[in-house]
């Protein structure tokens, strides 16, 4: 990467630092009428993680896109800010007293870590079409793991966490995630030209072979029994969603959209009427302010009615960090952190937010546009459209858009496993940017020619 381009990519992170730790500062303002203490602390453990993280990149990726890592630096960095706003209320309620910025920036510099590794040892991303299988396998693996007897456990009426002894709990779901786009972008590689195939023609749309539909079948098969078995309607949609999108992206067909929504649909009704939970979503859904779906204990509409007053009493420009009450919230630092970040922020700043998350996922798409084989085009966009799709999915359920998932806003809420998963994601990206922006040898020996003789 020229030099310039790695200065302005050092002055965008220390930018997104510096936002950050304002941020920081403006919560402790109007809590205390004081800078935090801990501010110094804070600022310099974040900046320094992003300054390794930086390093390493221009060290092993020098000619990825200089745009991702300040941009998730500055969504991770107001992630520990509303984390500590919470820690810091006065309130009684579970989401000030499970709030601990501490152990989300553990996570956070586990997470670096994790991303530095990737790009350390993982030089040629096309290494992973070679396990396309295995990590299908392993995908398939973790994501029924939760269902295995003794480390299986249900948490809120969802059976979707792994107890590890010394760790704690964890979310099999997020890596798994990951493995199954490998093995969607590697599966599709080899069978394209076979799943583009026309068969008949029904009014303006060429519908595949029914001998061709075997993918979509058991991808669906799968996602209902997550669905069903896990109670986990999150990741039944992002696993399903993410299939079709890429497989439009290989075969460019929309018959393959249309079936796959069909599909979906038609599974999610029927799983409604045969199985409660599912209707009960749909319940609250459509009717969250009914007193018997309110006071419910378990799987009531408090937390989406909650959540929907506190945007409201945000308004345009918000109440102002530090000044709303985020705590009322259930899980507001976990599956509600969107909803607590707009009342403060207001919808300026959620709309600001989203444009932040707009740009990383665009960049993503963009190294899938400039990728010269087709293994790098259909990972880099399932990773993208795998990211954009769970921001649409939590935004969606908690603005009431769609029924409410269960997922976590990606690198703001506060928990392991879903901030370790998207910093490999991310690794990924920058690792396939570098190789899709890299000019081909004979152009850096020319270039470098070139300096020698201007000097």
């Amino acid at each position: 990467m020229p030099a310039k381009r790695r200065v302005a990519q050092l002055l965008m992170l220390a930018l997104a630092v510096a936002i950050v730790m304002g941020a920081y500062a403006n919560v402790g303002l109007a809590l205390d009428e004081q800078i935090p203490s801990g501010m110094l602390t804070y600022g310099l453990s974040l900046g320094g993680l992003m300054l390794a993280a930086y390093l390493v990149l221009a060290k092993f990726a020098p000619w990825a896109d200089p745009l991702i890592l300040p941009l998730v630096t500055l969504v991770n960095g107001l992630g520990l800010v509303m984390i500590y706003r919470l820690s810091e209320s006065d309130s009684n309620m579970p989401s000030a007293k499970l709030a601990s910025p501490n152990t989300q920036l553990l996570w956070t510099l586990i997470g670096i870590v994790l991303f530095s590794v990737t790009l350390i040892f993982l030089r040629d991303h096309r290494a992973l079409q070679r396990l396309t299988y295995t990590a299908g396998a392993a995908g398939i693996f973790l994501l029924l793991s939760p269902l295995l007897p003794v480390i299986g456990q249900d948490i809120n009426g969802a059976r979707i966490w792994v107890g590890i002894p010394g760790i704690g709990q964890i979310q099999p779901a997020e890596f798994a995630k990951l493995a199954l786009v490998i093995f969607f972008a590697g599966y599709l590689v080899a069978k394209r030209d076979v799943l583009a195939l026309a068969g008949r023609r029904l009014l303006f749309i060429d519908l595949p072979r029914a001998r061709d539909l075997g993918p979509v079948l058991i991808t669906w098969g799968v996602s209902l029994g997550v669905l069903v078995m896990q109670k986990d309607l999150g990741s039944s949609l992002l696993l399903f969603g993410t299939f079709i999108a890429m497989l439009y992206i290989a075969t460019q067909r929309i018959s393959w959209v249309i079936i796959g929504i069909l599909l979906f649909v038609g599974g999610a009704i029927l799983a409604g009427i045969a199985f409660d939970h599912v209707g009960d979503r749909l319940e609250i859904w459509l009717d969250p302010g009914k007193p018997e779906f309110y006071d419910r204990e378990l799987g009531g509409s408090a937390q989406l009615m909650q959540g929907l007053f506190a945007m409201g009493s945000g308004g345009i420009l918000g109440t102002g960090l530090g000044q709303g009450h985020p705590d009322l919230i259930p899980l507001a630092f976990s599956d509600f952190i969107f909803a607590a970040t707009g009342e403060e922020i207001g919808l300026t700043g959620i709309m600001a937010l989203l444009m932040v998350y707009a740009l990383i996922v665009e960049r993503g798409l963009r190294t899938s546009l400039a990728a010269r084989d087709p293994f790098t085009k259909l990972l880099s966009g399932g990773l993208s459209f795998l990211l954009a799709w769970q921001i649409f999915i939590i935004v969606g359920g908690v603005t009431r858009l769609i029924p409410l998932t269960g997922l976590v806003t990606p690198f703001m809420s506060q928990g392991g496993s879903a901030l370790l998963a998207n910093w490999i994601l991310i690794a990924l990206l920058v690792r396939m940017s570098d190789a899709a922006r890299r000019p081909p040898p004979q152009a850096i020996q020319d270039e470098g020619l070139t300096q020698v003789f201007q000097r």
